[in-house]
């Protein structure tokens, strides 16, 4: 529901901002009297109860006043008759009378059970800041309240309630704020306040904060546009008008009985059309549209084809939202119409239950006590909502990720698509098939594999339309992979992805580094010894690690060298030794994961020499001995270790492979064959451009098993009698491949 002012007229957003019902604060002592009108609703011991608590926080923020100049209860009072606007409960409103009494007074939480119940106690914690501890940046900060708020959300979502209202009245009275403070508060209402009551169906107070925020954080561009607008409503005026009688005139004819109102788009929708399709100002005819409200909803159905006979519709612009309503429960026929001179008109149809579910969503379960399915429906979206963003939550503990999980999931532009069973999904404009698995159920997620949309195999990465049939294949070995990063929209599917492959690094990264840490300590001393528990305890103490398993993964992705920390186990263990024996080399299958990389620059395969280099935050890198781009780091031996591959492998590595062929018809046909015949997939092909030359050379990269079995690829290309030179390509030096025959 918008704020609306003593007049009961809402604001007009281009209008110069007032403070919300500020005509009820010229004298505090008489203020909550002005209140009472809005409370008719409650019973009298309740309108009681509100008075003491309007008595508490007066007293209370006795001498403050706010940057306006206002005694600082006129807040509180402004944010319980908006509220009260909305016909919440009386525990509601006492906690909006007191919700800013624990963050700025000396009163407690504790006193305000004591008074008034824990209900309305639990309340006001949920709404305050956690101004009072001290953070890092200003980012972690607005993370970790948006975090606390959101705990307390998912307990009661009346907090939301009262802290959208605060931030609504807040937004109407920020002229007096320095102009870097109202920026900042501006940019947080539109990423995170604007589109959560846009979730919770508060689709007036949505609009209002989303011009508010306009205003402040692009103040020149809001008043141009806004006075662009009023020159506009000026000038259609008339044709507004006409057309509005009109659309009366034809469902009069069809016995339809119909209320016609005119709805003009809010500033920032109109500034958000203008940004995305790069219109000018003239170039948006859809600022006004009509919204007819009818008896039932098969009235809704049979309007729609009356005014479809009155004004030809403009092809895929319906939208049926009765059938297949929004996440916040929306629900209204949309379409637009080819009007007069083919001025494009919006039209909304919806019922008077739908269009007062629309103005105050969740809200209306308080302000209509009734049994309505409608209203039960939205409550149970918006837990469904509120629930996935516990889950995200629960699968983040970096405040800053956490929270831009969440923006991707405030930012619903959707489309309906369908499970095999039937079931409508409303999924984030651009999801793929990746993000509906994790929509269906978090392991469907973890273990899909491939997908089938309207019953053909398509890609993971495949987005999704309206309409689609989806269904997820899974297989129990499978597991996320980081590339889905690079396509997934949605905050759980990011959230998740990112979860797994942190949690999955680590677990390799400490098991290759209790590998490396034995490797070390056998190394500087060959008797097998095993630090004692007392030795562990004062090592991690040290090291301010928690956990053997921390020290583990600091040491397999590279942030502690094993040796120094072997060093250190073996001084604080007492012992001594002279020169260290030569270690046993660390086996490598090339399977061990994000923990062990072979090195990209010289491809190294089994049967190669090979080193392994300790590298900061990537864990344990193998190159090939004679790799060019590691011949500056060899100077430094603590930092390598011997390594050799496993005995058994079964595994295909990637090598690349540079043939000098003639320039002959069909060449490249003879190579891949020959290439597939030794039993090498190939990865990539790619040939310098031709110069003129008798010769073309083609560069490959090829799969295989081991180094005996790249010489039998090798020696099988040059029984080609095309084929004139082959090499292998092994790292750069100096920007230029090194090749070897």
């Amino acid at each position: 529901m918008a704020a609306k002012s003593s007049t009961g007229v809402a604001p007009d957003p281009a209008a110069p901002s007032q403070p919300a019902r500020a005509s009820r604060t010229p004298a505090m002592i008489h203020a909550f009297d002005a209140l009472r009108p809005d409370l008719a609703y409650l019973a009298a011991e309740e309108i009681s109860t509100l008075e003491a608590a309007f008595e508490f926080s007066r007293n209370a923020h006795e001498g403050q006043f706010r940057k306006s100049g206002e005694p600082y209860i006129s807040h509180p009072l402004a944010v319980a008759g908006l509220l009260a606007s909305w016909h919440l409960d009386a525990q509601t409103l006492a906690a909006a009378l007191l919700h800013d009494v624990v963050e700025d007074t000396p009163a407690t939480a504790s006193e305000i059970e004591a008074r008034f119940g824990k209900a309305v106690a639990l309340l006001v914690e949920g709404v305050s800041k956690l101004d009072k501890l001290a953070f890092e940046s200003e980012q972690h900060a607005q993370a970790e309240n948006f975090r606390k708020m959101l705990l307390a959300m998912a307990q009661d979502v009346r907090v939301i309630l009262i802290k959208l209202a605060d931030r609504l009245h807040n937004m109407h009275t920020m002229a007096s704020m320095p102009p870097e403070k109202r920026k900042r508060i501006a940019s947080e209402t539109l990423e995170i306040y604007a589109p959560i009551a846009n979730r919770l169906g508060l689709h007036s107070v949505y609009q209002e904060l989303e011009d508010l925020g306009f205003r402040y954080n692009y103040p020149n561009r809001y008043q141009v546009l806004s006075r662009a607008v009023k020159a506009a409503r000026g000038n259609r005026r008339e044709l507004v008008e006409k057309i509005k009688i009109t659309l009366q005139e034809k469902l009069a004819q069809a016995d339809i009985e119909a209320t016609i109102g005119g709805r003009e788009k809010h500033l920032y929708s109109i500034y958000r059309k203008m940004q995305e399709k790069n219109l000018a100002f003239s170039e948006v005819f859809d600022i006004y549209g009509f919204r007819v409200v009818v008896r039932d909803q098969p009235t809704c159905y049979l309007t729609l084809g009356t005014l479809h006979a009155l004004y030809k519709p403009i092809p895929g612009k319906f939208k049926d939202y009765i059938a297949i309503p929004k996440a916040n429960g929306y629900q209204s026929l949309h379409s637009i119409l080819f009007g007069p001179n083919g001025t494009p008109i919006e039209v909304q149809i919806r019922t008077a239950e739908m269009n007062r579910l629309a103005e105050s969503g969740v809200a209306s379960h308080w302000m209509y006590k009734s049994a309505d399915a409608a209203l039960s429906d939205v409550q149970t979206r918006t837990h469904r909502w509120l629930q996935s963003l516990l889950d995200i939550h629960a699968d983040h503990g970096d405040s800053p990720e956490f929270l831009e999980h969440i923006k991707v999931d405030l930012f619903p532009d959707e489309v309906y698509v369908f499970t095999p069973k039937g079931k409508i999904m409303a999924m984030a404009r651009g999801a793929t098939a990746v993000d509906f698995a994790f929509a269906v159920h978090t392991d469907v997620g973890r273990h899909c594999v491939a997908v089938k949309i309207n019953h053909e195999l398509m890609p993971l990465r495949t987005q999704l339309r309206n309409g689609d049939h989806v269904e997820i294949l899974t297989s129990s070995n499978a597991s996320p992979n980081a590339a889905w990063l690079n396509f997934v929209v949605t905050g759980k599917a990011r959230s998740h992805v990112r979860n797994y492959l942190r949690n999955a690094r680590v677990e390799e990264a400490a098991a290759l580094g209790e590998r490396l840490l034995n490797h070390a300590i056998d190394a500087l001393h060959p008797e097998k010894i095993e630090p004692e528990a007392a030795v562990w305890e004062r090592m991690l103490k040290d090291y301010g690690m928690q956990t053997r398993q921390e020290l583990f993964a600091a040491i397999g992705l590279g942030g502690k060298l094993p040796l120094v920390v072997a060093h250190q186990l073996l001084h604080v263990q007492g012992e001594k030794t002279g020169e260290p024996a030569h270690p046993h080399a660390i086996s490598i299958r090339g399977t061990e994961g994000v923990a062990v990389e072979l090195a990209p620059c010289c491809h190294p395969i089994p049967g190669d020499p090979i080193l392994g280099f300790i590298h900061k935050d990537r864990g344990l890198i193998i190159h090939t001995h004679d790799c060019p781009s590691i011949r500056a780091f060899r100077t430094d031996p603590d930092k390598w270790l011997d390594v050799e591959w496993e005995a058994e492998a079964d595994h295909m590595f990637d090598v690349s492979i540079k043939v000098v062929v003639g320039n002959q018809r069909g060449v490249l046909a003879k190579v891949a064959a020959s290439i597939s015949e030794q039993g090498s997939n190939i990865g990539n092909v790619a040939m310098e451009e031709e110069d003129g030359s008798p010769y073309t050379v083609l560069f490959f990269t090829v799969q295989v098993e081991n180094r005996m079995h790249l010489a039998r690829v090798m020696r099988g290309l040059r029984q080609l009698p095309d084929v004139v030179r082959i090499f292998r390509i092994k790292g750069k030096k100096d920007g230029r491949a090194t090749q070897s025959q």
